[in-house]
This record gives structure tokens, sequence and C-alpha cells, in this order.
């Protein structure tokens, strides 16, 4: 597991928050994932998306100050806007997500984690007909391997965006999302579940937003 330690200072008006304190977390992501706070990055995985199976965990450290939002952009694997993976192989088939993710303070008080609280909308979304899996020269956008996508919504991942039209996240069960690769080497609480899309195979791209008070 990469371990990175970020210290991150999220600014308030344009200055230091007074009452920032440190915050620390564990975010495991099928395939990869970009973290922020109030619309600063804090974290990214250190694998890139365009590793096929690169399964594992990030644990890093940033300041805030309560309240603060954050937003998470998760993206599985994908070979194109097929949705789809290993194309022209055997193994061609539709990719599965999955996110889980916990937030302590310094104290080890546990702030937040990937439960049904959070609004995950997807932004990329294919194929819209699985079938589009057993296509044997599957082509983005002809017939059954159509595909929708969307740029992130301005300001979703800061303060005052209205989601109230967003989706609450899905809960996976560990048998549903099979998480590995990192999975295991985080001690995870009980409360901390797998949350995607509205689809672990079709949901490509998500984005998932929490105020944490």
């Amino acid at each position: 597991m990469f371990r990175l330690i970020a210290a991150i200072s999220i600014f308030f008006c344009s200055s230091i928050a007074a009452n920032a304190e440190p915050i620390s977390a564990d975010v495991w992501a099928d395939n990869w994932f970009e973290m922020r706070v109030n619309g600063v990055q804090v974290a990214e995985d250190s694998v890139p998306i365009t590793t096929e199976r690169s399964f594992n965990a990030e644990s890093f450290e940033f300041e805030a100050e309560r309240p603060f939002v954050v937003g998470v952009v998760a993206k599985d694997f994908k070979e194109n806007d097929t949705g789809l993976e290993y194309i022209g192989t055997r193994r061609q088939q539709m990719g599965d997500g999955g996110l889980i993710l916990q937030i302590r303070s310094a104290s080890g008080e546990l702030v937040a984690v990937s439960n049904a609280d959070w609004q995950c909308k997807t932004i990329h979304k294919a194929p819209l007909d699985k079938a589009c899996e057993n296509e044997r020269n599957p082509v983005a956008g002809e017939g059954m391997c159509g595909f929708e996508s969307a740029d992130e919504p301005e300001g979703w991942d800061k303060p005052n965006f209205d989601a109230s039209s967003w989706p609450q996240a899905h809960i996976y069960t560990e048998q549903q999302v099979r998480p590995r690769g990192g999975y295991n080497q985080i001690g995870w609480a009980d409360a901390a579940k797998l949350i995607w899309g509205e689809d672990l195979e079709q949901s490509n791209t998500v984005l998932c937003r929490l105020e944490v008070n």
C-alpha cells in the first residue's frame, strides 16, 4: 500500500481557517480516485487510471475546518467510451467499480465514512445495453454500445452547491465488489461501506460528495 502524506491547508475566504485541524483519511477505489475538500485537491490515486487492475489503497493527511465538503471523483477502468475492458480478447467485459473511505480527526474520532449519506452522480455511463460486452467489434456510440457522458458540474465539490437532485450513494457488499489489492491492509470501521453509482458495471465515472459537520 502506497502511503501518501499531504499536509494541505484548506482556504476559506482567501485566508487559512483559524480552526483548521489535522485530518487523516483512508481510501480504496476500483480503480482510481481523486479527493477534494471544498474544491481543493488533497489526494489522488498514485496508480494512473490507465493501469488495468489497479487495486490499491491510499492513506493521507490534510487540514480543514469543519464544516467542509468532501468531493470524490471515482473512476473504473475502461478502454474507451464503450465502457469495456480487454476489448478484442476472450476476457472482453464490462468492468465494475467500488469505493470505500474513512476520515478521522487527530484524536482518532471517526469524522466521516462512505455510506448512504453520500450523494453520487454518474457522469459516464456505458454501455447503455450490457449486451455490448458480447459484441465482436464494439464501437462506442453504435448499436448496443451507446454511452452517456457529461462534464463535472461547476462547483459540485464546494459548499453551497445544490445537490438536492443528486441520488444517494448505492451500497454494495464485499461479495458484489470483490475488493482486493490493498483493501485488507486497512482496518475499516464497521460503519464504512462500499459505495458506487446506480450500477457497478455501467457507472464508470461517479462524483460523490458529503458535507462533514
